[in-house]
């Protein structure tokens, strides 16, 4: 698929990107290029082909869920200027 000058200009504009003039013949190229790499992967035969996560057969080493800091909720709402049932009151922004 080979993308045109005008073609440029309308993905520029939808994308709110500033394009030089003479830029825009080295934009098609390169469009064109990429559009042309999607269209020969998605012309590949995936049938059977699992998708992966990781290219490789391997395990996430996970650490145990273990609490690891003290509660100081309530120091920390000490220094606030207005708390409520555990909650931080602040000033209303959207009316």
């Amino acid at each position: 698929m080979s993308l045109g000058p005008a073609e440029v200009a309308k993905i520029a504009h939808l994308a709110r990107l500033a394009i030089a003039e003479s830029d825009v013949p080295a934009y098609a190229r390169n469009l064109s290029s990429i559009l042309e790499l999607v269209a020969r992967m998605d012309a590949v035969d995936t049938t059977g082909v699992e998708p992966l996560a990781h290219p490789l057969d391997m395990v996430q080493r996970l650490r145990a869920d273990e609490v690891t800091e003290a509660d100081r909720r309530d120091d920390f709402q000490s220094l606030a200027p207005q708390v409520e049932a555990g909650l931080y009151l602040v000033p209303r922004v959207i009316e």
